[in-house]
C-alpha cells in the first residue's frame, strides 16, 4: 500500500472550512459567502483534497492553474460557474490556482425544511464535472453576481424571522438562472455538442453491431459517458436539448432500431434476438420493444411475412 498517498482532509461543517482558511466565523452556520480575496491562510495542503459535507457553488473570475474533480483534468483561461454536491472530493493541483471570485456554501440542513430541499437534486448540474463548468456572457455575470451580492447584504443584516426564507428563494433564483444559462451554452456550443452527439451515436452503433450486447448486456448510461469522457447528467441533458431524448431513451432508439433490422432479415427466434441485444431475459425484451412499438416483436416479425 502507498502510504504516501493523502487523504482528502473532510469538512463536516462550514465553520470548520472557515477555520482552515483563516476566515471569521460564518455570519450563519448553515449558509455562507466567501470571497477568495479574503483567504490569508496557507492552503497547500487543503489543495491536494477536501471532501465538503455541503453544497458549493462558485464562481471564479480565471484560473491560472490545473484542477481536479474526480479523475478529470482541466487547464481553465476564463471566469465560470461551478456546482459540487456534498460529499464529492475536489483538488487544485500545483498552488497556481488564481481563485479570485466567490463561492457559496449551503448545508444540506439549511434548505430541508423547504421545497428546495428535495427539488436541489432535479438541478443535473451539481454532478457535472469540472470540465463542464458554465462560462457566463457579460450581461449573466452581472446577473449572477448581482444575487450573489443579494445573499452577502441578507448575510450581513440582522438574522429575523424571514431570513431564511429571503436566502433560500435567493438560492433558488441561483439554481433557475443557472439552469436558462446552461441551456443556452448547450445552444451557443452547438457544434461541439453535435460532435458530441456524433460520437455518442457511433459508440452505439459499434456496441451493437459488433455484438458487444451478446457479451456485455445492454450498454449502461454510466458506461457510455465514460467513454465519452463527459458526466452521465452533462450527456443526458446536453442530449435532451439537441433531440428531447436523454441518454437511456436514446439507448432504448438504437437498441429498437437494431432489433427491427434483426426481427426482418434474419433467422435468430425472438429469444436470440433477445439475447444478442444483452437481455438475460427474453420477456424483458418483449416488454420493452411492445411498449416503444405498440407491436410484439413476434407481430413485428409477422408482418412481414
Amino acid at each position: 500500500m502507498n502510504r504516501n498517498i493523502k487523504q482528502p482532509v473532510i469538512f463536516n461543517s462550514i465553520s470548520e472550512l472557515h477555520r482552515a482558511l483563516g476566515l471569521p466565523k460564518p455570519m450563519h452556520p448553515l449558509i455562507s459567502l466567501v470571497d477568495y480575496s479574503n483567504i490569508k491562510a496557507d492552503t497547500t495542503d487543503l489543495e491536494k483534497g477536501m471532501l465538503f459535507n455541503f453544497y458549493k457553488i462558485s464562481y471564479k473570475k480565471n484560473f491560472s492553474g490545473k484542477i481536479k474533480y474526480g479523475q478529470s483534468y482541466y487547464d481553465f483561461d476564463e471566469g465560470g460557474l461551478s456546482f459540487i454536491l456534498p460529499n464529492q472530493v475536489i483538488t487544485a493541483l500545483e498552488g497556481e490556482a488564481d481563485y479570485g471570485g466567490y463561492t457559496l456554501l449551503i448545508h444540506p440542513d439549511f434548505i430541508s425544511n423547504y421545497p428546495l430541499g428535495k427539488s436541489i437534486k432535479n438541478y443535473g448540474f451539481f454532478s457535472y464535472s469540472v470540465t463542464e463548468a458554465l462560462y457566463l456572457s457579460a450581461k449573466e455575470k452581472e446577473v449572477i453576481t448581482g444575487l450573489f451580492s443579494n445573499i452577502e447584504q441578507e448575510l450581513n443584516s440582522a438574522i429575523d424571522q424571514i431570513s431564511q426564507d429571503v436566502l433560500v428563494s435567493q438560492v433558488e433564483l441561483l439554481l433557475n438562472y443557472s439552469k436558462r444559462y446552461y441551456n443556452r451554452q448547450f445552444i451557443t456550443r452547438q457544434t461541439a455538442s453535435n460532435q458530441l452527439l456524433a460520437r455518442f451515436e457511433t459508440l452505439l452503433n459499434k456496441y451493437f453491431n459488433e455484438g458487444k450486447a451478446l457479451s456485455n448486456g445492454l450498454p449502461a448510461v454510466e458506461q457510455v459517458a465514460a467513454n465519452l469522457n463527459v458526466s452521465t447528467h452533462y450527456l443526458s441533458d446536453m442530449l435532451r436539448s439537441l433531440t428531447g431524448k436523454n441518454t437511456q431513451q436514446h439507448i432504448h432508439q438504437k437498441l429498437i432500431e437494431k432489433a427491427k433490422e434483426l426481427l426482418s432479415t434474419s433467422q435468430l427466434s425472438v429469444a436470440e434476438v433477445a439475447y444478442q441485444l444483452g437481455f438475460e431475459h427474453p420477456q424483458s425484451f418483449n416488454r420493452l420493444f411492445k411498449s416503444k412499438t405498440k407491436v410484439s416483436p413476434l407481430n413485428f416479425r409477422q408482418s412481414f411475412n
